[in-house]
């Protein structure tokens, strides 16, 4: 038995999502001796380089901080290994090879936004409302040489909501999870965490693979609910879409109107002023909050406002 804060731990991680737990080990006292996050990427009209939210946090906080390019660098794992770590933990980094996770002597635990096994993969919480789950969680894990197979140590589930996006999902999920991420390190130096191998149901899981561009297209032949799932799962980003004119417009919030259908599926329909609405096989998407290619993100009547469609 340890005092957690007494292990050298080793965080691995890069988008915001990630600063929530390492701010969390931080509050709680952990030693963090080492950040491994991207290296910096050139962004934005000028293509400047961009610090990882990760590394900003880690800067700010005077952490030593390591970019590697490759991760199987042997000046990397050098680095790494003279940073004399009791326990990696990474949230929302990248695939590690074992030479990297199997290093130090507790191993290397990672947070995932699911309830494992539900959910293995890039994207948890897209795919978890395209697919229209009430409920969703984190959980806590070893790592081993499949993603995200490990033992399991630790899962808290919460609610998602009738209206939740998956931004909503993603800012619950980051607070909630850093906290489990807390209670497990001091349970495994406590010695009172049993870890437990992960029961498939016959490999029905369902995955959360990388979400690709042509992922987001709107299917408007599906019934209302599938669609409203779908649009919510992929907002703020990467953002459903559909096609009007030759154009894509983004659509970030909808609403639902479950009627008769005497219209082709994925027709528009619209005053030009207040409401601007699509047809599926059971009832109308009503657009709320809209993007069309090469603006900026507005609410519907703005976009109208400014819009001609075809024939008008």
């Amino acid at each position: 038995m340890k005092d957690y804060r007494d292990l050298r731990i080793v965080f691995m991680g890069t988008p915001e999502f990630a600063v929530a737990s390492l701010a969390a080990l931080l509050d709680a006292g952990c030693t963090v001796v080492g950040v491994i996050t991207a290296p910096d990427k050139p962004a934005g009209r000028g293509m400047k380089l961009t610090e990882s939210p990760v590394k900003k946090y880690a800067a700010a906080h005077g952490l030593k901080i390591l970019q590697p390019v490759k991760l199987k660098d042997a000046d990397f794992l050098a680095q790494l290994r003279s940073l004399n770590a009791d326990l990696q933990v990474v949230v929302a980094f990248r695939m590690l090879p074992e030479a990297v996770w199997n290093m130090p002597p507790m191993g290397t635990i990672n947070l995932h936004g699911s309830l494992l096994p539900d959910y293995r993969g890039a994207a948890p919480i897209n795919w978890a409302i395209i697919n229209g789950e009430k409920e969703t969680g984190v959980t806590t894990f070893k790592l081993k040489h499949e993603i995200d197979t490990g033992n399991i140590l630790l899962r808290e589930s919460f609610p998602i909501g009738e209206d939740d996006t998956a931004g909503d999902v993603h800012d619950k999920m980051k607070i909630i999870g850093a906290n489990l991420l807390v209670e497990t390190i001091k349970g495994l130096a406590a010695g009172t965490i049993v870890e437990k191998p992960q029961e498939s149901r016959d490999g029905h899981e369902p995955e959360a693979p990388k979400i690709l561009s042509e992922t987001c297209r709107i299917d408007w032949s599906r019934p209302v609910e599938d669609v409203y799932n779908f649009i919510r799962g992929l907002s703020p980003n990467p953002g459903a879409f559909t096609v009007i004119n030759e154009k894509m417009l983004k659509v970030f919030r909808a609403k639902k109107e479950i009627t008769h259908m005497d219209v082709p599926e994925g027709e528009p329909e619209t005053d030009g002023k207040t409401y601007l609405k699509f047809s599926c096989s059971n009832g109308y998407l009503h657009l709320l909050d809209v993007q069309l290619e090469g603006k900026k993100r507005m609410p519907v009547g703005d976009f109208l406002r400014g819009y001609k469609f075809d024939g008008e």
